[in-house]
């Protein structure tokens, strides 16, 4: 092949790739994946789980342990709690899993008023959100900073 072939085929080639990047740009720019945020004391519905955020603040316990306050229920699920995280402006948080007075521990059929406990020591911001992640559902809740 000449090379004026070879130049007019990279060039050809360049301009279909900048084509193709520009109509996925468009697509991306009209798609709305945001997901909404849920109202303290409203129940969400996450797959096969219903729970609601009553409200959060710091344990009795320590100034480094952050306790949202829940009513969580759907189906039994000793490992459930692993769906949910507090996530702060530099990392995401998994609740403590041990038996504390008050403290979740696990996902039961039946409804239960409990405690979420997360350890904040690390945490240096004060924005705080709750998100649970069942499946293809997810729920967020903006918590007080504090």
């Amino acid at each position: 092949m000449k090379t004026r072939t070879l130049l007019l085929l990279a060039v050809g080639t360049a301009l279909a790739i900048l084509l193709a990047g520009g109509v996925l740009l468009f697509q991306l720019s009209s798609e709305s994946n945001a997901v909404p945020t849920v109202a303290l004391g409203d129940e969400a519905q996450i797959g096969d789980v219903s729970i609601t955020v009553f409200g959060a603040a710091p344990t009795d316990a320590g100034a480094d342990l952050y306790g949202v306050d829940v009513e969580i229920a759907g189906v039994d699920d000793p490992d459930g709690l692993d769906s949910i995280l507090l996530v702060t402006g530099d990392q995401s948080l998994a609740p403590l899993r041990a038996a504390a007075d008050g403290r979740c521990t696990e996902i039961t059929e039946a409804p239960v008023r409990c405690r979420l406990d997360f350890d904040t020591s690390g945490s240096e911001t004060s924005s705080r959100v709750v998100v649970m992640r069942r499946g293809d559902d997810q729920a967020n809740w903006r918590l007080p900073a504090g």
